[in-house]
């Protein structure tokens, strides 16, 4: 009798009459939230996973760190708060029914001073209670945002520098550029004066200051001397800011009930 080669026979995939075999998942497919989120994307383009969700909280917490960048973009080496992400979150937590309290934690050194703006602006007409903290340094175009919230905190350690505006790039030498300069000056300084309790005499002296920047003039104004010029409201940590947040939260779920809530 001749054996010759027989064809392989080839394992079923599952026993007859079982079930199937569960289909696999390449390794390379990121997993998602339920929402059908990328979690990685979410933190590599916003610095977080998730965008306006609280979870368990009804905190929301913002960071603005390194240089907050405006229209143009600037080198990656630079650590940068893009506008463009924060207004969108600010606008999604305005929304979020869960959220009763936004936290923002500022460790800038300035930047763009219209995204600036535009970021302190939108803190500042948010109906629900805001908490700013500023750790390390909240300097520049950074203050106007420590300043926008309904109660402000600074490190003992951290520092804010004032100083005037300053303009890059090519300045066409003639008397409406300053003009336009001292016109974007004011709006810093009226949003400033307005949204704390510093005078704009004193203001606009630590602002002029000659001698205390090294080519430049300005102030660096450390967070005990922040608190007693009336620029922030106390010196606490993240446990104050939270504290103080509570109280503001409680006090907003009470008027919400009653409907007080402007």
């Amino acid at each position: 009798m001749e054996h010759g080669n027989a064809p392989p026979v080839e394992n079923p995939p599952h026993p007859p009459g079982g079930p199937p075999a569960p289909p696999s998942i390449p390794p390379s497919v990121p997993e998602l939230t339920k929402e059908g989120v990328n979690p990685a994307e979410n933190i590599e383009s916003l610095g977080t996973a998730n965008i306006a969700t609280t979870g368990e909280s009804n905190i929301y917490c913002i960071t603005v760190i390194g240089q907050i960048e405006g229209h143009l973009v600037l080198p990656p080496q630079n650590k940068t708060t893009k506008y463009e992400h924060i207004i969108p979150q600010l606008v999604a937590a305005e929304q979020n029914e869960k959220i009763e309290g936004i936290l923002i934690i500022l460790n800038t050194v300035g930047g763009d001073v219209e995204a600036g703006l535009a970021i302190a602006e939108m803190i500042a007409s948010l109906s629900k209670p805001t908490v700013t903290l500023v750790l390390g340094g909240g300097h520049s175009i950074g203050v106007p945002i420590a300043v926008s919230s309904n109660y402000s905190f600074i490190a003992e350690t951290a520092t804010m520098t004032i100083h005037p505006i300053r303009l890059t790039g090519l300045v066409i030498g003639v008397p409406q550029s300053f003009e336009y300069l001292e016109k974007m000056q004011e709006r810093v300084i009226r949003f400033v004066i307005s949204h704390s309790r510093i005078s704009e005499q004193k203001f606009r002296e630590l602002m002029l200051t000659t001698g205390e920047l090294a080519r430049d003039i300005g102030t660096t104004v450390v967070g005990k001397d922040a608190v007693e010029f009336g620029l922030i409201d106390a010196i606490g940590g993240i446990g104050d800011a939270i504290k103080k947040l509570n109280e503001l939260t409680a006090e907003y779920r009470q008027k919400k009930t009653t409907g007080v809530v402007q």
